[in-house]
């Protein structure tokens, strides 16, 4: 027997349909208004509410509400009701027009759009055209850069070297280690003024160059500390004298897991036979195009940012002491990088990326 409200019979017009296929299908349409199209459309279909709740991903009250928000008053339904205050200037169709243009055209003799530009294409001010692109998440001026891994053995190593980190082990030290090559001593031509109240550091441009060094790093894994050292140049040489650096600080009784990118220095005759001859060590090469992996990587970026970049060293001897320096303070109190996401769960970001990159590129 069944129980419960009879629920209205859902039919819509071939206009009706047309509009709600065109809310659910574009990107430039409010996320909001585009699951209620959705919902409308799966309804209309004859499929009960408890599977359209499932199918949406939403609860089974917000599908009941919209259902019966459209049969009352159509279209007109699925639009939030008014609000108290000023009415809109700029209507839903200027909105709409203004993330169609951003996303879908570019200006006459321009790589990207600008609040000036597009406001004088779209008749409204700059100052609506950004309140737009913020509240849709658009940023024409800004540009990123990907890079999609090659290997034909990407899963397995990113499973192997994912499998170090949440599950190193036992009486072996995972390293991670890599070289951050051609380190620049820099010295500005003019004198460094310091940070004042309302006032930011300030130095020139223009500066002089004193040399070069590169460091070689490997990070303990579990403890967070760095053994490192900096060399004048960068070569598999350079690189054999580091791992007999590391194997000094490592102890005898423990194994090594080495985790290192495919630069050509790590694969040379001197460094396979220098591994050879120590079988307490294991190398976990990265996938090409995927240093990320590496966590050594992300703390680069910390002395990058924290004791080189704003720097000012006369000599390379200097560069180097500020690097070790760093070092040392770096090691009096380590703290170890946290890895969270599962082999699966970064693979499967890949996977979806590639895909969307290859929807794009037929696209075009």
């Amino acid at each position: 027997m069944r129980r419960g409200r009879p629920k209205v019979e859902l039919m819509l017009s071939g206009e009706e349909r047309a509009a709600l296929e065109r809310y659910a299908r574009r990107r430039t349409v409010a996320q909001q208004l585009g699951l209620r199209a959705r919902i409308v459309l799966h309804c209309a279909a004859g499929v009960d509410n408890k599977t359209v709740a499932s199918e949406l991903r939403v609860c089974e009250a917000v599908v009941g509400k919209w259902r019966r928000r459209f049969v009352a008053q159509r279209l007109d339904g699925l639009l939030d009701e008014p609000r108290s205050g000023a009415p809109p200037t700029i209507t839903d169709e200027q909105v709409e027009q203004v993330v169609i243009r951003t996303l879908e055209t570019k200006p006459k003799g321009a790589t990207h759009w600008s609040t000036r530009a597009m406001a004088k294409r779209s008749g409204i001010s700059r100052m609506a055209v950004s309140r737009i692109w913020r509240a849709f998440g658009l940023r024409p001026h800004r540009s990123e850069t990907f890079k999609l891994s090659s290997d034909p053995q990407l899963v397995e190593k990113v499973r192997d070297i994912v499998g170090l980190y949440l599950n190193p082990p036992e009486h072996a030290l995972v390293l991670c280690a890599d070289e951050k090559s051609q380190i620049q001593a820099l010295n500005r031509m003019q004198p460094i003024l310091p940070m004042r109240p309302g006032q930011a550091e300030r130095r020139t441009n223009d500066y002089f160059r004193h040399g070069t060094t590169s460091l070689f790093a490997a990070l303990d894994l579990k403890t967070g500390k760095i053994i490192g050292e900096c060399h004048r140049r960068h070569r598999s040489v350079e690189f054999r004298k580091f791992l007999d650096c590391i194997d000094k600080e490592v102890p005898p009784e423990l194994d090594v897991r080495l985790v290192v990118d495919n630069y050509a220095t790590h694969k040379t005759a001197i460094i396979r036979n220098w591994l050879a001859k120590r079988p307490r060590y294991h190398v976990h090469f990265t996938p090409t195009g995927g240093s990320w992996l590496n966590q050594v990587e992300r703390w680069f970026g910390l002395i990058t940012q924290r004791a080189i970049k704003r720097g000012a060293h006369t000599s390379t001897a200097q560069l180097e002491m500020a690097i070790r320096d760093y070092i040392d303070a770096h090691n009096e109190e380590p703290q170890p990088f946290v890895w969270h996401k599962s082999a699966d769960q970064i693979l499967t970001i890949i996977a979806r990326f590639a895909d969307q990159t290859n929807k794009i590129h037929a696209s075009n």
